[in-house]
């Protein structure tokens, strides 16, 4: 009987989460990891009480993958957690659920949770990146975060009764949801940095916004959509910001597309190659330099965007700095 070769990992010892993490979560991770009073409060009050049901709950209705059930599951979790030089390796669990999916909970110990949907729908390295995914959320602790800013939201209840409070927490939800989904396109980042493999990656996201059709589909394409996504008209813009305003993630197509254009850009090359962040330096790391690459970010998304309500909004601002230039000259003359 023959095997395929083990295929050769970099082994990307040390590195960082902020290796991984988009630049608009990065911003805001940098700045939290620094209220360390806060997240220690939070990981004792989850781990006495509601974090602690949690797991009881997977303990006794899920499967706990280890060395003899689901021993593969337990095989990737371990290789990826060396790919990745995970400190500390969670605990997994298969849950029966009809829907392909996975998450990670828990703050004071997260662990990760596989749909058994999505165990049958992918192959061993695609899970890989499911697996790695999940692995890069626990490592960015965007569990703890999260939670810290949802239990800051609710402090901001008693804004929906003076005028004006309620859009004030509006926005503050839409600045929430818009940090998870960034969140999201952070651990498609380290699914890819332990895998290795763009067309594996891609290949997952593939997978799961067809329901499991991979032969019915073409790469091109598929981009292709991610591409005409992007390009949309003034209407279909407008209709983009209101759909995707309350979803945590981004948006499958649109995922795939992200992650290529960190691949294509370079970056994920140069931390291959060992020119990563490290661990040992995050409490050193500057929140102002985060902050100033998460705006420089959003800046050149927004402009090299093709989306036509960037086009106007940038169209307007060059109209209304045109017409301050000229107000200025005429009371100069006056």
């Amino acid at each position: 009987m023959t095997t395929e070769p083990v295929r050769s990992r970099a082994t990307l010892t040390g590195i960082s989460s902020r290796a991984w993490e988009h630049p608009a979560d990065r911003g805001a991770l940098v700045a939290l990891r620094r209220l360390k009073g806060f997240d220690t409060l939070l990981k004792a009050l989850s781990g006495l009480f509601n974090e602690r049901a949690v797991r009881l709950v997977f303990l006794g209705s899920a499967v706990r993958v280890d060395e003899r059930q689901f021993a593969r599951l337990n095989r990737l979790l371990g290789e990826v957690g060396r790919t990745l030089d995970a400190p500390e390796m969670p605990e997994m669990y298969v849950v029966t659920n009809p829907m392909p999916g996975a998450l990670t909970i828990g703050m004071n110990k997260p662990f990760i949770v596989l749909n058994s949907a999505l165990v049958d729908l992918l192959d061993e390295e695609e899970l890989r990146f499911v697996i790695a995914h999940e692995l890069g959320h626990a490592m960015s602790g965007h569990a703890v975060y999260q939670t810290m800013l949802q239990r800051m939201i609710m402090l901001t209840g008693v804004l929906s009764h003076v005028p004006g409070g309620a859009l004030g927490a509006r926005a503050i939800m839409a600045a929430l949801y818009e940090w998870s989904r960034k969140s999201e396109l952070s651990a498609d980042r380290a699914g890819l940095l332990a895998t290795q493999d763009p067309a594996t990656a891609f290949r997952v996201h593939m997978k799961l916004a067809s329901g499991g059709h991979i032969d019915d589909l073409d790469p091109t394409s598929f981009f292709a959509q991610g591409q005409e996504y992007d390009e949309a008209d003034l209407r279909d813009s407008v209709l983009k910001l209101l759909l995707i305003e309350n979803r945590t993630h981004p948006f499958l197509v649109v995922r795939a597309t992200e992650l290529r254009r960190w691949v294509d850009s370079g970056d994920y090359t140069r931390v291959l190659g060992g020119d990563y962040p490290r661990r040992e330096d995050d409490d050193a790391a500057s929140v102002s330099a985060a902050a100033a690459e998460a705006a420089r970010s959003y800046g050149e998304t927004f402009k090299q965007s093709q989306d036509a309500v960037g086009k106007l909004v940038h169209d307007v601002a060059g109209v209304l700095g045109s017409m301050k230039l000229w107000l200025d000259e005429q009371l100069r003359r006056d």
